[in-house]
């Protein structure tokens, strides 16, 4: 039996009994708190769809509209998510990153206790465009390598990153290179001292070749990153474009008053 069935099927044959209609406590708080039990406790898993409201409200014997408010208190807790025409799903759990400290993709994922991968899509050197020629303060017959890769979190797809680097500052920089840390060649073995970037964030939608690469629908809510990373000098370094999933990352940041 598949997974969908098995959910459908508990639902029909338990929950009924889970609701105590003689409690101060609001029916749709009840349902709330027993979807929310089963998420921790891992009986629905991330990408588990749930019955339909119909369903969920002849399994309960209330009404819809009591299960569309619990519902809608679970998604607004980012514990459920809905697809247009499709259903109700369970959210995956979000990696959380803070704003303050600049670290690579791969320094992060392992600070989690995650194994970091990458998959690499793309790997050329090629004439630099108006952009990079302004940005890294190029000529124009100086070369830069573009880097287009799956960023991976035990195995799993979490972004997809295209970056430009000049390759007069990492001559040697090969694919092999790239199956782990960019940031630890340049510094280990370049000499390179990284000192800071300035980053930008903005919500987009998946394109479909972002859909492709990350495992979502083509619209499905993304963070479109860019990120410009330069050298203790202040010399750029690098340009990093990078769409993440938006069901996968959040980020954090610590804001004190102005005064």
């Amino acid at each position: 039996m598949d997974a969908s069935k098995t959910i459908k099927q508990y639902f029909r044959t338990v929950t009924a009994e889970l609701v105590n209609k003689k409690s101060p406590l609001p029916l749709y708080y009840q349902i709330e708190e027993h979807i929310k039990a089963l998420i921790e406790s891992g009986e629905l898993k991330p990408g588990d769809v749930l019955p339909s409201e119909r369903e969920l409200a002849e399994s309960f014997t209330i009404s819809r509209m009591t299960v569309r408010q619990a519902i809608t208190n679970l998604v607004n807790k980012n514990l459920l998510y809905r697809k247009k025409g499709s259903g109700t799903y369970v959210s995956h759990k979000k990696f959380e990153q803070s704003l303050h400290g600049l670290t690579s993709f791969s320094e992060d994922m392992r600070s989690r206790g995650l194994d970091p991968g990458n998959k690499l899509i793309h790997f050329e050197l090629s004439s630099p465009t108006e952009e990079l020629i302004d940005h890294f303060t190029l000529e124009e017959d100086d070369l830069v390598y573009k880097i287009k890769r799956i960023r991976l979190a035990n195995g799993e797809p979490m972004a997809i990153e295209t970056s430009y680097i000049p390759v007069k500052l990492l001559p040697g920089l090969s694919q092999k290179v790239l199956s782990s840390s960019l940031y630890r060649y340049a510094e280990e073995e370049n000499g390179i001292k990284l000192g800071h970037a300035t980053q930008s964030l903005e919500a987009s939608a998946a394109t479909e070749e972002d859909a492709k690469h990350l495992q979502l629908d083509a619209g499905d809510p993304v963070l479109f990153i860019q990120r410009e990373t330069f050298l203790e000098d202040g010399a750029p370094f690098e340009l990093v474009k990078s769409t993440y999933r938006g069901d996968k990352y959040k980020y954090k940041m610590n804001i004190e008053r102005l005064r």
